[in-house]
C-alpha cells in the first residue's frame, strides 16, 4: 500500500487519478465530463492510493485557496474497495500533507451520502445544503 501525489497533469499518477474519478463520478454518478475535469486540474495536488499490486484504488485532490486554507476535492474510492478504510487513509494523507505545507484549515463539499464519513474524521458541517453537479452537498471544514 502506498500513497503518492503529483502536480504534473501529464504524469501516470494524475492519469490514474482521472481514471478513478471518471469511473466513480462520471459513470456511476452521471457527472458530466466538463464538470468533473475542470479548469483547476493544474492548480491542484493529486493523490492516488495504490494497493500492494500497484493498482490505483483511491484518489483525491487538494486545491490551495488562501494562505491558510486548502480544499479537499474529488475524493473517490473504486467500487469493490469501498468500506475498507481506503478513503480514510487517503484523506488522512492529504490532511498531513496540508499541515506540512502550513495550512491550518481544510474545507470540502461533501456529498450528502458521505456526511457521516467526514464527520467521523472530524469535519464539521456548515451552512445549508447545496447542489453541485446536481448532487446534494454540504460544506464542511476541519482545523488541522
Amino acid at each position: 500500500m502506498k500513497i503518492v501525489h503529483t502536480r504534473d497533469t501529464m504524469s501516470a499518477i494524475y492519469l490514474d487519478a482521472v481514471k478513478i474519478r471518471c469511473h466513480v463520478f462520471m459513470l456511476e454518478q452521471g457527472v458530466p465530463g466538463e464538470i468533473e475535469l475542470d479548469k483547476y486540474e493544474a492548480a491542484c495536488i493529486h493523490f492516488v492510493l495504490y494497493d500492494d499490486d500497484n493498482e490505483a484504488i483511491a484518489t483525491c485532490r487538494l486545491l490551495p485557496l488562501e494562505q491558510n486554507l486548502i480544499k479537499l476535492q474529488r475524493m473517490a474510492v473504486k467500487k469493490g474497495y469501498r468500506g475498507k478504510d481506503y478513503g480514510r487513509l487517503i484523506v488522512k494523507n492529504a490532511e498531513q500533507f496540508s499541515k506540512e505545507q502550513g495550512y491550518n484549515t481544510i474545507t470540502l463539499g461533501a456529498q450528502i451520502t458521505a456526511l457521516g464519513f467526514y464527520e467521523r474524521m472530524g469535519y464539521v458541517k456548515e451552512g445549508d445544503m447545496f447542489l453541485d453537479a446536481n448532487i446534494e452537498h454540504y460544506q464542511m471544514t476541519k482545523s488541522l
